[in-house]
């Protein structure tokens, strides 16, 4: 027996040269013709490894190869040797549809956050339907329309302290406000004040609260690159040594948003224990935290106080983001088409003559009134259009027995997603000049084409999946858009300069510089 296994190793050692390279060979053959794959259009090294998609997003802009690629290639393009990308809209209703077997796929793990070495499951980075579903059907009360207007008081007191600060801070003064950030310390204080009836201090202290935005955007960075090769995060973030020694105590890789959540919890339920009814302010009713709560006394089977947390935890991650990123594109982009501008502002100020918009002298406008300005709406759609959050295809595997998508077969275990930034400027729905920024196209399109526009739009997702906090966000930013345009002008610091994007799966904004001037009358 000892000679055989030394004869064998004998043997491997001298054509160990040829064995590993012929292996080598053999895997990049099974990734080129993985599940024949082969057919679809793409860069040629995707179709050998997920190196290419991983060093494309490294870049940055993988939302300008995506459109260049479909451009190029047609409606279906292979990104990674088992990873396809669909252009067409049809495909979204198949892809994201309710009850079609599709999952999440092991990119959304990746954004998983963690406190004290326990992963934080949530309603986005899940790839369980079945948890999925119990924890949307606890909470999806929350988020409901009815629920929105009990949010509204929160809502409001952080926009005036927001408008009262951008006075102060650079309408007085004339001093360059970086917008972008400006707008992500305001929702991330909105989310704050929503979900536990107290900002985190941002507005008020002009500054990134113990490093939390600048955390959040490591994970984003880091997530949006690792998740092209999700593997490597078993060995960075999620490594199992860390979380023994987070458990042990020895170390604490828990966000700062996780640990304020935490600590929010817990007064909470120290005042419940004490037979006190939460902390609130006079006129405010229940909180998001109240409402989890709640969920917990409802299913305590489910709701358990790890997934309160998790719930708090995640509306700051999904909640501030997204929204801060959606505000600044409904700005840059009317700064960057002043005849818009004009308009949306003439559009608002009539209707505080007309008695439409309340002539508050604070400058704020409520949600209702916000929804009679048809031109706004136009606005934000279209921005919505231009510039949504997400800049890398939702994606989705393919139950095992494959499925049809969008006229093509494709077998079961391949991964499939449609980019937002891709979609949002298909031709034959949005028109030829998609690529530029024109409101009056959502007012001028027939019945018919505006149905088809609406049901196209995918910023906030599709289907079960679709984003739980989408009402939320959309109060947020119909709101504040109109209040900062009652109270202020702005204009671009460097009119003639672009901004710059980074795309990290969110696609954050750079060099958006502004100066504000309080309005002499606000009508």
């Amino acid at each position: 027996m000892t000679l055989v296994v030394e004869s064998l190793a004998g043997a491997i050692a001298d054509y160990a040269v040829y064995i590993f390279p012929t292996l080598i060979i053999l895997y990049f053959f099974r990734n080129y013709f993985y599940n024949g794959l082969n057919q679809y259009p793409g860069p040629i090294w995707a179709k050998f490894s997920n190196l290419w998609r991983f060093l494309d997003v490294s870049h940055r802009r993988p939302d300008i190869t995506h459109l260049s690629l479909h451009r190029k290639y047609g409606d279906v393009v292979r990104l990674g040797p088992d990873t396809l990308s669909f252009a067409d809209p049809a495909a979204i209703k198949t892809i994201y549809g309710l009850n079609k077997g599709f999952v999440k796929s092991e990119f959304y793990p990746v954004q998983m956050t963690t406190s004290k070495g326990e992963p934080l499951p949530s309603l986005f980075s899940t790839l369980d339907e079945s948890y999925h579903a119990s924890l949307r059907r606890s909470v999806n009360h929350a988020f409901s329309m009815t629920s929105l207007v009990q949010y509204e008081p929160m809502v409001d007191e952080t926009t005036q302290v927001f408008l009262n600060q951008t006075a102060k801070l650079y309408a007085s003064t004339g001093e360059i406000c970086d917008f972008a950030r400006w707008l992500q310390f305001f929702a991330f204080d909105v989310i704050g004040n929503i979900t536990y009836s107290k900002r985190h201090g941002f507005i008020e202290k002009n500054e990134d609260i113990e490093g939390i935005i600048k955390s959040l955007s490591r994970i984003f960075d880091y997530a949006g690159v690792v998740g092209q090769m999700p593997w490597l995060d078993k060995m960075c973030w999620k490594n199992p040594l860390f979380d023994v020694l987070q458990k042990w105590g020895i170390m604490d890789n828990s966000h700062p948003v996780a640990v304020f959540a935490r600590q929010r919890m817990q007064e909470r339920m120290t005042t419940d224990t004490d037979n006190q009814k939460p902390p609130t302010k006079p006129g405010y009713k229940d909180d998001l935290l109240t409402m989890f709560l709640k969920a917990r006394e409802n299913r305590p089977e489910f709701m358990t106080e790890k997934r309160v947390l998790t719930m708090a935890t995640s509306m700051a991650f999904a909640g501030s983001e997204t929204t801060a990123i959606s505000i600044a594109a409904v700005f840059y982009y009317l700064l960057k088409n002043p005849s818009c501008m004009i308009r949306v502002q003439k559009e608002i100020d009539d209707a505080v003559r007309a008695g439409i918009v309340e002539n508050r002298s604070t400058g704020l406008v409520s949600w209702i009134e916000s929804q009679k300005l048809p031109y706004l709406d136009a606005c934000v759609k279209e921005a919505f259009r231009m510039h949504p959050a997400a800049g890398l295809p939702l994606e989705r595997v393919v139950p095992p027995a494959g499925i049809e998508i969008a006229g093509n077969f494709i077998p079961g275990g391949t991964i499939v997603g449609c980019n937002a930034w891709v979609i949002h400027r298909r031709q034959e729905v949005f028109g030829s000049d998609v690529d530029n920024y024109i409101p009056e196209r959502w007012l001028t399109a027939s019945d018919e084409k505006l149905k088809i526009m609406n049901t196209t739009m995918f910023q906030f997702g599709a289907g079960s999946r679709t984003c739980i906090g989408k009402n939320i966000s959309l109060m947020e930013i119909y709101k504040t858009v109109p209040s900062v345009l009652r109270r202020f002008d702005i204009q671009l610091a460097y009119p003639d300069e672009e901004w710059k994007l980074w795309n990290a799966w969110f696609v954050r904004q750079h060099n958006f510089n502004t100066i504000f001037k309080e309005r002499a009358t606000r009508v």
